[in-house]
């Protein structure tokens, strides 16, 4: 992404580190569980080589039409898998946000746009202020998952009853739930903040 170094470096660890932790996901747990983590493990790769800085390397011009054919396959693979809803959906979102921005910081795009940012094109032609109506939608969506998974990240109680009778009482295998969501949040936050720099 196009912006200050060091957030280029900080939002490369963030993404490499939550691809990985997803990569490691995809080891362990039923396959309901490992299919979402090789989602969001590519999509934590992805965001992570697309947050290079600059100084560091260089991406070849290749890259961006690289990065539209996974990403777009990815999209497809959500939209077959999105009858099922929940977090398909989200997925489907995320990688059309990659193919979006892709598109939009891939060389032969326009610079002319009042967003400031190449490939705006079209979407640039609903703008309001110089900030394209897609760009905005997205920023409003992961605007809102962020503030959503954070809120499920917020502990209950000890002893607390729960649906069914029982109690939460401690530890127990919803730590790992709560380290995807983490992963979810940490990758929506860095999203939001790649959009930022359309």
């Amino acid at each position: 992404m196009h912006g200050p170094e060091l957030s280029g470096w900080l939002l490369m660890a963030l993404c490499g580190g939550t691809g990985a932790y997803c990569l490691l996901r995809t080891r362990t747990g039923t396959e309901r569980e490992r299919g979402p983590a090789r989602a969001e493990a590519l999509m934590g790769f992805g965001m992570a080589a697309m947050a290079v800085p600059a100084a560091l390397f260089t991406l070849p011009q290749w890259t961006w039409a690289v990065y539209t054919v996974v990403f777009g396959g990815a999209a497809l693979h959500a939209v077959a898998h999105a009858r099922g809803g929940g977090h398909h959906l989200h997925h489907l979102v995320g990688s059309l946000a990659m193919v979006y921005m892709a598109l939009a910081m891939a060389p032969g795009a326009s610079h002319a746009t009042a967003g400031g940012h190449s490939g705006h094109g079209a979407a640039t032609a609903g703008s309001a202020e110089g900030v394209p109506v897609l760009t905005g939608a997205l920023l409003v969506y992961y605007g809102l998952y962020v503030l959503r998974s954070a809120g499920g990240l917020i502990p209950a109680p000890v002893g607390v009853s729960v649906g069914g009778g029982g109690t939460v009482t401690g530890p127990g295998p919803g730590e790992r739930a709560e380290l995807a969501l983490a992963c979810r949040l940490a990758m929506g936050t860095a999203m939001f903040a790649m959009l930022l720099t359309l």
